[in-house]
């Protein structure tokens, strides 16, 4: 720690897609930074696709790293609505002055930026099962499982939605709520249908929802959120056989006048991605305690209905970074929830207005799609901008709390 209080290293908690890009956020602030894993092996592989939003790219290439996203992405130019029908309900897209949304496939993004931190020499270590902290007047230790210890002047829980440091803060915090949807998607290498031309298309089914986008060579990715009474884990969805929940799934869609049959009907059940339940986070009254503080899902989960998880998660890192650079770690913690709390729990409230409508009953679907028509040509594209035009200005000084 610098005679003014400001950190010079720091232990990040997690090295899924927020960890990485908080270390190399840090250690471009001066501050040297360190990645701590709990699993033993990397991601590869792992999880479906997302949409990294133009403020989601603002704030990496606030590190040079938004060129990263922009070399694996393929460009989402606006978002269609449709019934169960077939119905246009509505279309919307940032404005014409930002730049396009561009869709990833997670395992993509997270190798992307893992082998990014390497380049920039961000130590990643495995096996790192976070179990305790010892805060003192001077620095912070962390303990893990395999009797390791690490130390640092503070701590950045990166650790997700069931963060380990959002319980060591504050151990009566909520944990997540089941929203009663369980998701799955798909890549089709050859889906055989027309390109959408840059449209992402969300169908508000008779039974669930399904989103999706075919590219230029015919390429498709297809996303579903089936209502399901009944909590569920991840572990519980994947032990259901593939083959049962293709059943399901085509079931669910078989009224529907939408592609998504035709699409579910045509991939192979080895594609099938079962990402398990969507849940929401209740809002998180504590983000920091002493020398330790959190961000990405483990502060603010997004459902991913926002399409805004990964990018707002991306904003944090980037803002406590600054924050960090330019403050006593007391004041640059307090600085930064000032800064990211109103506009995150903002875009948390917006994602989950629309996991209402995914769950509608008949009466909620005939009104929703009645009204929807009308409502969206009422909205103005520029009041909907502030979700998307979110500058970071990396140099600019971060100002204490006022």
């Amino acid at each position: 720690m610098t005679r003014s209080g400001k950190a010079r290293t720091a232990l990040v908690i997690g090295g899924g897609i927020a960890g990485p890009v908080a270390a190399m956020a840090l250690r471009q602030a001066g501050i040297e930074a360190a990645v701590h894993e709990a699993y033993d092996s990397t991601a590869d592989g792992a999880g479906g696709g997302m949409t990294i939003a133009p403020n989601g790219q603002n704030a990496l290439d606030a590190i040079g790293a938004g060129d990263l996203v922009r070399a694996i992405g393929t460009p989402v130019t606006a978002m269609g609505l449709r019934s169960w029908t077939g119905k246009h309900l509505a279309q919307f897209a940032p404005p014409s002055r930002l730049p396009s949304l561009q869709f990833v496939w997670r395992a993509d993004l997270y190798r992307a930026i893992y082998d990014e931190a390497e380049r920039r020499s961000v130590p990643i270590h495995h096996g790192k099962r976070l179990t305790g902290t010892t805060d003192t007047a001077s620095g912070i230790t962390a303990h893990f499982a395999d009797g390791t210890e690490a130390s640092a002047d503070v701590l950045i829980g990166a650790d997700g939605i069931r963060s380990t440091v959002r319980s060591l803060i504050d151990p009566a915090a909520a944990q997540p709520n089941y929203a009663g949807l369980v998701c799955f998607g798909a890549r089709m290498h050859q889906s055989g249908m027309p390109s959408t031309d840059g449209v992402m298309y969300m169908c508000f089914g008779k039974r669930a929802f399904f989103g999706y986008q075919v590219f230029d060579d015919s390429s498709a990715v297809w996303f579903v959120n089936l209502p399901h009474r009944a909590p569920m884990t991840v572990a519980e969805a994947q032990a259901i056989d593939a083959k049962e929940w293709m059943r399901i799934l085509r079931t669910a869609f078989a009224d529907d006048r939408t592609p998504a049959l035709e699409m579910i009907s045509r991939t192979d059940v080895g594609q099938l991605l079962i990402t398990g339940p969507m849940e929401n986070m209740p809002r998180v009254a504590t983000w920091t305690h002493g020398r330790m503080t959190l961000i990405g899902d483990a502060a603010h989960a997004a459902s991913s209905s926002s399409g805004q998880g990964a990018s707002i998660a991306a904003e944090s890192a980037v803002e406590l970074a600054r924050c960090l650079r330019d403050l006593p770690y007391n004041q640059a913690f307090a600085a930064y929830e000032q800064l990211r709390r109103p506009r995150v729990e903002r875009i948390i409230k917006l994602g989950a207005r629309t996991n209402s409508n995914k769950t509608a009953g008949p009466v909620g679907r005939v009104l929703r799609d009645l009204v929807m028509p009308a409502t969206m040509k009422l909205i103005n594209p520029e009041k909907m901008a502030w979700q998307f035009d979110h500058h970071i200005d990396w140099d600019a000084k971060a100002a204490p709390l006022t």
